[in-house]
Formats: C-alpha cells, structure tokens, sequence
C-alpha cells in the first residue's frame, strides 16, 4: 500500500540506505500532482483506505490511460468505472494483471496486496435487468477487499423468492438492494433483517418510472428502518459504502 512504502522509505532514510534526493523525489508528487487536464489524488489512499478511481464517462481513452500510469507508480490498485471495451483494450498494454469485469463495466489493475475484510456483503438484485448496477457494486466492494455474495430477481412480484432466502440475509453483515421498476424490495428487506440496508434505485423500468426516479422516490420514502438511498444506477457508491461499513463492523 501507499503508506507502507512511504514508511519504508523513511526507514531506509534513517538507516542511511536512501539519500535525501531519492526521498524528494518520491515525495515531490504528493499529495497531489496536476497533468493538465486531471489532478491526480495520491493521498486518497492514505486518508480515506481507498485509491482515487477512475470515473471513465466524458473522458478520452488516452486520459484514462494516463492517469492509470500515473497511478500505478504508488503501487495502489486501479478501478476505472463505467469503462468500454475500448478502454479495457488501452489499459490491457500496463501490464497482465488487467482485469475487465463487463457486466459491471469496471477495469480492475491489481497492483498491490488487498486487505481482506472479515464480513460479507450481499447484493440484492430485483430482476435480471438490474443486475449490471449491482454488478458494479460487487467488483467495487471485492476489489476493497470484501466477500460479496450475489442474490439475483428475487423481486416483490414473487415475494416467496427472497423470503425463502432469509439465511443469507441473516448471515450478511450489509446488504445492498439493487431494484428498478417500482423499488419497493429495499423496504421488504430492510424489515426482514437488523442489518444496514443500502438501497440503489436503477433506470430500469417503463415511462413513468422516469429514469429511475420513481424508484428513487420509493426508496427515499421507504417505511421501513435502516434505509440509506444511493443516487440512481450508483452501484459503485453502494459498494463502496458498504465496504465502509463492514470495515467497521468486522474490521480487519
């Protein structure tokens, strides 16, 4: 990690295996270093436990190559969200540890150890059209190292489907709820179980759904307690937070 070789170097400083030129010109970026169209975060990492990721929409292939390599100088792993094929084929050249997980348009670079975290998370998902979001939520919180389990079109329009599956509820530490349509299932979970419920309002749905908003509304209004809403399709904020939240509740 970022601050594990920042340590390292202050430890070859005081052992004299590292002159000071060689620690300036480690440090001489941080905590941020500007490119002209993007200013990097390399602190990030140190303050919050998670890399600065790469939100590849409105961006060129060539800036997204460019901040990764700039990135992976300080041996943090890479997260380039809502990616394209084209992307992943530009990024494929850092190196083989390059992975694209289509279905969540996410690129992972592994560039460095990842902390496992005690506690699993479950992604919910109320129909099959849905499951692109909570894609995006399960390789954004495996990839901050937790165990994610999927439960996928268990929605409200066959309740028994997700009450038949009230074990791996239980057995969650938090649980994000991916639905579109009417995004009435967060509410059904959240009064099954007394663990945080994230809920992820989606796109998907006919006319007046509006975008998702219908869905949004629902959730935001929920009855139910425990409820935190995340913007519409933010599969990646739903993953992220939930991987917060574990870190707390089963640190590591």
């Amino acid at each position: 990690m970022h601050e594990q070789k920042i340590k390292s170097l202050l430890h070859k400083l005081q052992e004299g295996n590292i002159d000071i030129d060689e620690v300036l010109t480690q440090f001489k970026n941080l905590p941020y270093e500007d490119l002209g169209f993007a200013t990097v975060d390399h602190h990030r990492q140190l303050r919050t436990g998670c890399p600065e990721t790469i939100f590849c929409e409105g961006k060129t292939t060539e800036q997204v190559v460019k901040i990764a390599e700039n990135m992976l100088d300080k041996d943090v792993n890479i997260m380039a969200t809502r990616a394209s094929t084209e992307i992943f084929e530009a990024l494929k050249k850092l190196g083989s540890n390059v992975v694209f997980h289509e279905a969540a348009r996410i690129v992972v670079i592994e560039n460095s150890d990842i902390e496992k975290i005690e506690g699993t998370i479950l992604v919910i998902s109320a129909g099959t059209s849905d499951i692109p979001v909570a894609e995006e939520a399960v390789v954004t919180a495996e990839t901050l190292g937790n165990k994610v389990q999927r439960l996928y079109d268990v929605g409200v329009a066959g309740i028994h489907r997700i009450l038949s599956q009230k074990d791996k509820i239980d057995n969650a530490t938090v649980l994000v709820v991916v639905a579109g349509m009417d995004g009435a299932l967060p509410s059904v979970v959240a009064g099954l179980t007394d663990k945080p419920v994230i809920a992820v309002p989606t796109s998907v749905g006919y006319g007046a759904s509006f975008g998702g908003l219908a869905a949004l509304l629902t959730m935001l209004n929920s009855c139910a307690n425990g409820v935190t809403v995340v913007n519409i399709d933010n599969g990646y904020g739903a993953g992220y937070s939930a991987s917060a939240i574990n870190r707390i509740a089963a640190p590591v």
